[in-house]
């Protein structure tokens, strides 16, 4: 139901003030996340307010809004990779404990790689993937995991509306990378997004074969260890995978 003159509803409001807040910020001035939503002063500071009260945002000193933490516990609680992270976390600290490097752990969403959960530690070599960031499949070795596992149709329909915004890939070389990652069982990217670091990916399949994750690591270009790791990758996809059956079977 449409709520206002411009004929957009309550919920499309309030979503567009939760998207409002850029990654990593801790807080906004009102008048900031007014004018990011695209809305009123007066409609903003109305339903602010109202989340407010629900704990969903916070009012704080100086006329800023931070997000509530009773968002945070409604998400964590109740999130469809809550059992994923679970039964992988394991896995990726044992993965983490032998490479002293940067783990993760992803799903496919649109046409994106979604990160979920990752480790890292201190000495570990850049790696621009975050919980709760997302990177193109194109530029993602978990991307391309995950894209590489899909039926022909999606895979299909991916390439038919790839673009990419830097003018550097084609979608004839997406298409080439895809096909060589399903024909290896992993995905391999060597200085895409850091020039001195290398992502390998392998997917985690579920008890009927579908592809519902992508596990990787991101290591140094000199330490690159390919047979090495790729074995250790699959054990440990597997391992996450009966994990998650045996959670369902409980």
């Amino acid at each position: 139901m449409a709520n206002s003159a411009s004929g957009d509803s309550v919920v499309d409001r309030i979503v567009r003030i939760i998207e409002a807040f850029p990654e990593g910020s801790t807080s906004l001035r009102l008048s900031e996340l007014a004018e990011t939503a695209g809305l009123p002063l007066t409609s903003a500071h109305r339903l602010v307010r109202q989340l407010a009260d629900h704990g969903l945002l916070e009012l704080a000193a100086g006329g800023n809004v931070r997000l509530g933490l009773r968002l945070w516990e409604l998400v964590n609680r109740n999130s469809p990779t809550l059992a994923l992270r679970q039964a992988a976390l394991p896995f990726m600290e044992d993965i983490q404990q032998v490479l002293n490097q940067n783990v993760n752990l992803a799903v496919l969403d649109g046409w994106e790689a979604l990160f979920v959960e990752r480790l890292s530690r201190r000495g570990s070599v850049a790696n621009r993937a975050r919980v709760a960031g997302r990177m193109p499949v194109h530029i993602s070795s978990a991307g391309l995991a995950l894209m590489a596992s899909q039926p022909r149709e999606l895979q299909a329909e991916y390439l038919k509306q790839f673009s990419d915004p830097a003018g550097k890939v084609t979608a004839d070389v997406v298409r080439h990378l895809l096909a060589e990652t399903a024909q290896q069982g992993y995905a391999q990217l060597a200085g895409v997004v850091d020039p001195d670091t290398w992502g390998i990916a392998v997917p985690v399949t579920d008890g009927k074969r579908r592809t519902i994750a992508a596990l990787g690591v991101v290591v140094p270009l000199a330490e690159m260890r390919l047979q090495a790791l790729v074995p250790a990758l699959q054990t440990a996809a597997r391992g996450i995978a009966r994990q998650l059956g045996e959670q369902r079977n409980a």
